[in-house]
């Protein structure tokens, strides 16, 4: 079994442009994900499409593994981060979705606050945000345990290993509609 990252898009009924969120999954395929994926955003009508996925076997230096279920805990976790930021003149608020490997949410959001996209999307009176839920400015912040649907939960576990020559996600990027997969 693999765990993918994916970016939906759709534009929903009385909506004026296309949304998307980020859907975690567990399966052998794409195409394994998609009565969840339409679980996962009903208000969608099963109008929804990939803009991007990943199947997540490496983050920083880890190897990424899914399971059968296991109570044993782990020293580190899997976090999603969804950073904001804005540009002075552009009509937008840009995103920047990373994950990140750690103890906690605190040291995560740490490392998230380095990066480039944190410290050159934002200005004086529209700061770079992670979303404010954990006593600093952070837009949206996870633990991909949290975000997996119940079912997936339930039956797997995300196991985490150090990884020497490690080799990037490949990521694959275009319009995917769930009837090609």
């Amino acid at each position: 079994m693999k765990l993918y990252q994916l970016l939906l898009g759709c534009k929903p009924a009385g909506r004026n442009i296309e949304q998307h969120d980020v859907f975690f999954g567990v399966g052998n395929s794409l195409k394994d994900l998609i009565p969840e994926i339409l679980n996962f955003w009903p208000e969608a009508n099963g109008k929804i499409h990939i803009d991007a996925w990943r199947e997540v076997t490496h983050v920083e230096g880890f190897h990424v593994q899914v399971a059968e279920r296991s109570l044993a805990s782990q020293p580190v976790a899997m976090f999603f981060l969804n950073l904001g930021g804005y540009k002075a003149d552009e009509f937008s608020e840009l995103h920047y979705q990373m994950l990140l490997i750690g103890k906690d949410k605190a040291e995560v959001t740490g490392r998230a606050k380095d990066s480039a996209f944190f410290k050159h999307t934002g200005f004086e009176g529209a700061p770079s945000h992670i979303d404010d839920k954990y006593g600093v400015d952070v837009d949206d912040i996870f633990e991909i345990d949290d975000v997996l649907p119940a079912g997936f939960k339930d039956q797997f576990s995300i196991l985490i290993s150090r990884s020497e020559g490690q080799v990037e996600d490949e990521i694959h990027l275009g319009y995917l509609p769930l009837q090609k997969l």
